[in-house]
C-alpha cells in the first residue's frame, strides 16, 4: 500500500491536527510510508523534514535531513527516517528560524530546544537513542510536533515573529513582516 506523496496544506488542517498512532512493527507498509516520505521530501529540496500526517498518514513516522539549516554552507544529509520517535530529554531552548512545507511561504521565529535526545526505531526495526544538537534539534522537534498535531505557527509567540521571504531588487532574500511594524516615538 502506497501513500500519496503530496504535501498537505492548510485546507486539510484537520489531517494536520490529529495525533498520530504508534507503529506496532516496522512492516512493509511502514517501510513504504517512510520511503514515500523520503521521496516527497526529495521533491521539495527547500524542506529539511517531513512527517507522516503531512502526506495523509497518521503513523508516528518522520524523515529529517540533518546538517543543513539557515546560513549553512553545506548541503543537508539524505533524509533519515525516525519511527516512533520519543523525546527523552530536551534543553537549551532558544529562538530560531521555523517554516513548514504545509504552510508554504510563511516563516517565523519559534522557541525550540537546541539539544534533544530521542529514542525510536530505525528502518531495520532496531532501537536507536540519539542526541540532536543545534538546528538539527530544531528540525527533529518540529517534525515530532507534527505527530502531536502541533504546527510551527502554534509556537510563534507573537505575530511580529511571522514573515514572508521575497527576493529584493538586488537579488538578495529579504524578510517581509506579516504585520506592519509600528514604532512608538
Amino acid at each position: 500500500m502506497s501513500v500519496k506523496s503530496i504535501v498537505l496544506y492548510p485546507e486539510d488542517k484537520e489531517i494536520l491536527r490529529a495525533k498520530c498512532r504508534p507503529v506496532k512493527s516496522v512492516s512493509s507498509w511502514v517501510r513504504q510510508l517512510a520511503q514515500d516520505l523520503v521521496d516527497t521530501l526529495n521533491h521539495h529540496p527547500e524542506g529539511v523534514g517531513l512527517a507522516a500526517p503531512q502526506i495523509g498518514a497518521h503513523s508516528r513516522v518522520v524523515v529529517v535531513r540533518l546538517g543543513g539549516g539557515p546560513g549553512s554552507e553545506r548541503e543537508p544529509d539524505a533524509p533519515m527516517p525516525l519511527i516512533n520517535p520519543t523525546i527523552i530529554e530536551a534543553r537549551d531552548e532558544r529562538r530560531d528560524f521555523d517554516g513548514c512545507l504545509s504552510i508554504p511561504g510563511l516563516y517565523g521565529e519559534t522557541v525550540r530546544p537546541h539539544y534533544l535526545r530521542v529514542k525510536g526505531l530505525n528502518m531495520a526495526g532496531r532501537v536507536f537513542d540519539r542526541v540532536f544538537e543545534g538546528f538539527d534539534a530544531v528540525v527533529v522537534h518540529h517534525e515530532l510536533d507534527h505527530l502531536e498535531g502541533v504546527l510551527f505557527i502554534d509556537r510563534v509567540e507573537s505575530l511580529e515573529y511571522l514573515y514572508r521571504v521575497v527576493e529584493g531588487d538586488d537579488g538578495q532574500l529579504v524578510r517581509i513582516p506579516l504585520t506592519p511594524v509600528t514604532r512608538s516615538e
